[in-house]
């Protein structure tokens, strides 16, 4: 180990380890990676069956984009309130800009 490395380690050793402070049960269903490269991968694993992708990039872009398109939809449908009801109890209108000139 690098010179200096055990220090630090030592004082994160609570934190990396804090999972293990669950029932032994509950371990496989703790999620230690960052959830999108867990997407990513499974993305991959799924494209590389069908093998249809040129290369790793296309895939991610693809489903990037559609997984984009699902998260904008589903926050629209999850809106608690619309732009109609919030000027129903706000005192100024709604305001439009114009369209842009191409």
């Amino acid at each position: 180990m690098a010179p200096g490395v055990e220090g630090r380690t030592g004082a994160a050793r609570g934190n990396v380890f804090a999972c293990m402070g669950f029932l032994r049960e509950h371990w496989p269903q703790i999620a230690f990676t960052n959830p999108i490269e867990r997407v990513n991968r499974a993305i991959t694993r799924r494209a590389d069956v069908i093998g249809i992708f040129p290369d790793h990039g296309v895939i991610i872009r693809l489903v990037g984009a559609l997984m984009l398109e699902t998260n904008d939809d589903w926050t629209v449908a999850r809106r608690s309130m619309g732009l109609e009801t919030l000027a129903r109890v706000t005192d100024t209108s709604i305001v439009t800009l114009p369209a842009m000139a191409s």
